[in-house]
């Protein structure tokens, strides 16, 4: 068996097999990535962003509530 075989033979089955898929699924992924977020997608990020503010606003409260029965923890923390 020649090297040019030895070589040949996983070159071409690669070029029939493995190639193709691997050219399909790059301009897949980049045809998605274009698209943007999908719609179940947004609805997450739109109920994380609305998860974040209310969390947001808990911790305000809870600082408020802080600084008036104990004003100097915030020096106590730092």
């Amino acid at each position: 068996m020649e090297i040019s075989e030895v070589i040949g033979i996983p070159f071409i089955l690669f070029m029939i097999f493995v190639a193709p898929i691997w050219v399909i699924m790059h301009y897949r992924s980049k045809n998605k990535m274009g698209q943007g977020l999908s719609d179940q997608e947004l609805l997450q990020l739109n109920d994380l962003a609305h998860r974040a503010e209310k969390m947001a606003d808990r911790i305000k409260t809870l600082e408020a509530i802080l600084d008036a029965e104990s004003p100097k923890w915030r020096s106590q923390h730092d």
